[in-house]
């Protein structure tokens, strides 16, 4: 499995930020650009994923590897953000609200 760290996240600008914890979690504050497709509808929702490269966010980087890991077994070009959204924020990134 692909995986980056929050500092690495922040050098691939123009690759697609997916996050995928629930919308109130969304909601409360992510990485800035990133698109909300929760992990409960995530099946459902697979025609709204870009095309090529895109990074796969959560919390802390469980649910986030779980989608990584199965969107890999489909083809697609997906990495794991490790330490999620809390390792952003404490690393003192910008947060979207």
């Amino acid at each position: 499995m692909q995986t980056i760290t929050v500092h690495e996240l922040t050098e691939r600008g123009s690759i697609p930020v997916i996050d995928v914890r629930e919308p109130h979690e969304y909601a409360a504050g992510h990485v800035p650009g990133a698109v909300n497709i929760p992990m409960s509808v995530f099946g459902e929702r697979l025609a709204e994923l870009p095309d090529g490269p895109m990074n796969i966010i959560c919390e802390l980087g469980g649910r986030s590897a779980s989608i990584v890991q199965a969107l890999e077994q489909r083809g697609y070009d997906a990495t794991n953000v490790e330490g999620g959204t809390s390792e952003w924020i404490a690393a003192g990134y910008p947060v979207e609200r």
